[in-house]
């Protein structure tokens, strides 16, 4: 992969970088179950992530990543708290937001009866690209993420890798400031976990913020430089790495994150 081009940085003056270009304080949603009533999804998260680093969100499926992500997408409206993105509210603005992040989860669909190529020039056009500015743009995305063997393939006849690389390179088309990765290797084999976890480093290279989601351990010691351990919606611990294991005095990031989630042996959380 060429890691250099990561859909090329822009200038600073066009990107309008904060120092803090994720930031939320007290952010907390709550949810209404008719079973169990008030079901609180993430309770008072207050994050910061910066511009050429990797944020990590370590935790348990069902520990309120998601949640979290989809608030700082502005797919869901926070319950109580704030937060921003590149320097804009997402409740305030969340028009801006969009057009300043590009977010991947296992969930993000592609049509079927669409070319990998047609879905690429489909939502440059919904980014407001078009002439040369979008053939340059597909260009780059696709030899980043290796589309070309597949391209004029159905969408509906693409491999599960293969249509999460097509999934990124419509994610990042309008070369956006901000990086969401919600889990993004689930079910993927080793070779194309591996390009995407490639790609993820070069977005890094090239000044992007990405936050990014897992519950893999070697995933997160080998990506992330800021780590952040969520657990049942709230935060248990916040680093480095390394940090991680001094806090929870273990020299693995597994031990660590089952001593900062309170695991005791039967599966149970304390």
């Amino acid at each position: 992969m060429r890691r250099a081009a990561i859909l090329g940085p822009r200038k600073a003056a066009e990107l309008k970088y904060t120092a803090r270009m994720v930031r939320t304080e007290a952010l907390s949603k709550s949810f209404y179950d008719p079973k169990k009533g008030e079901v609180r999804a993430v309770v008072d998260v207050s994050i910061e992530a910066h511009p050429g680093r990797i944020f990590g969100l370590l935790g348990v499926n069902g520990a309120g990543k998601t949640t979290l992500l989809r608030m700082l997408s502005t797919v869901l409206r926070p319950t109580s708290g704030r937060a921003e993105v590149a320097g804009v509210d997402v409740v305030a603005d969340p028009g801006r937001v969009r057009a300043s992040i590009g977010f991947l989860s296992t969930s993000t669909a592609l049509y079927g009866r669409l070319s990998a190529r047609e879905v690429l020039e489909y939502f440059g056009g919904l980014y407001g690209l078009q002439g040369e500015a979008l053939r340059q743009r597909m260009e780059l995305a696709i030899e980043t993420l290796r589309l070309n063997e597949f391209l004029d393939r159905l969408c509906d006849k693409l491999s599960t890798g293969q249509k999460q690389r097509v999934s990124i390179a419509r994610t990042i088309l309008h070369d956006p400031p901000v990086l969401f990765f919600d889990e993004p290797t689930a079910g993927l084999d080793v070779m194309n976990s591996q390009t995407i976890m490639e790609f993820i480093e070069g977005a890094r290279q090239n000044g992007k913020t990405v936050i990014f989601s897992t519950h893999i351990m070697s995933e997160a010691e080998r990506l992330c430089d800021d780590v952040t351990v969520i657990h049942e919606g709230t935060l248990r611990g916040r680093g480095s790495v390394e940090e991680l294991k001094s806090q929870a005095g273990e020299t693995s990031l597994e031990k660590a994150f089952l001593k900062l989630a309170d695991y005791t042996p039967g599966g149970v959380s304390a």
